[in-house]
């Protein structure tokens, strides 16, 4: 039977890739974006995760048309990198309130029905800067540090409801951000990197799809890392 998914930030890139991979795994899979057009063949929910009231009437038009949510991939996030002494208390609030809080508040609303059914999926994309930490990025490392300790948290309050919680956590990616650095940059990166490459949002939506299937029934409160082995031990 199928299930119905709901991917935030799922209009492009990794949230986009793994959108798809559920799609093909036989789910009903929703997407929310904020701005433009929604991707073609699944549904559409126009959602900023920073405003309460819209991540609301983002799950009531999902129960609507699909029913309530099974599994919750919560991958809608921001950076807005700086030297710390540059940083505006601003920059480092908004992509904490997107990405740590912006998480806390869909899977808030999602542990409604999952308790009710007593089962239930819950998947936070991470980061492995969120484990290694970052030069210009301690806003952006924080929040995603942030979600560990939240997905562990929930996976000991909710493990008695059938509802596992996990975390996978990319390294860099090939996407038009990481397209978008100087060739040497490229370089210096993928030589910290024990497999020499960037990994694809395909392989990380596959590490998801894991997650997300009955083989990975017993598994809650861990962080997979999809990263090439940059972040090895932590």
């Amino acid at each position: 039977m199928s299930r119905s998914v709901l991917v935030t930030g799922g209009s492009r890139g990794i949230g986009l890739a793994i959108a798809r991979e559920l799609k093909e795994a036989g789910d009903d899979v929703a997407v929310t974006y904020r701005s433009g057009e929604p991707p073609e063949g699944l549904l559409g929910v126009q959602c900023d995760i920073t405003d309460t009231a819209q991540v609301d009437a983002a799950f009531k038009q999902v129960e609507e048309e699909q029913g309530q949510v099974q599994v919750l991939v919560a991958n809608a996030g921001i950076t807005k990198d700086q030297l710390l002494a540059l940083m505006s208390e601003e920059d480092f609030s908004s992509v904490v309130d997107t990405n740590l809080t912006g998480s806390f508040r869909v899977a808030k609303r999602a542990v409604r029905g999952m308790m009710r059914k007593r089962t239930g999926r819950i998947i936070l994309i991470s980061s492995v800067v969120g484990l290694l930490g970052s030069g210009g990025q301690a806003n952006y490392s924080a929040s995603k540090a942030g979600l560990v300790g939240f997905a562990r948290s929930l996976a000991r309050e909710l493990g008695s409801r059938n509802i596992t919680v996990n975390v996978v956590a990319p390294g860099f990616i090939e996407t038009d951000m990481t397209a978008a650095l100087p060739e040497d940059r490229q370089v210096g990166i993928k030589k910290n990197v024990p497999l020499g490459r960037f990994g694809s949002a395909d392989e990380i939506a596959k590490a998801v799809r894991f997650l997300a299937s009955d083989d990975a029934a017993y598994i809650t409160g861990a962080v997979i890392p999809v990263d090439g082995g940059l972040g090895m031990g932590h």
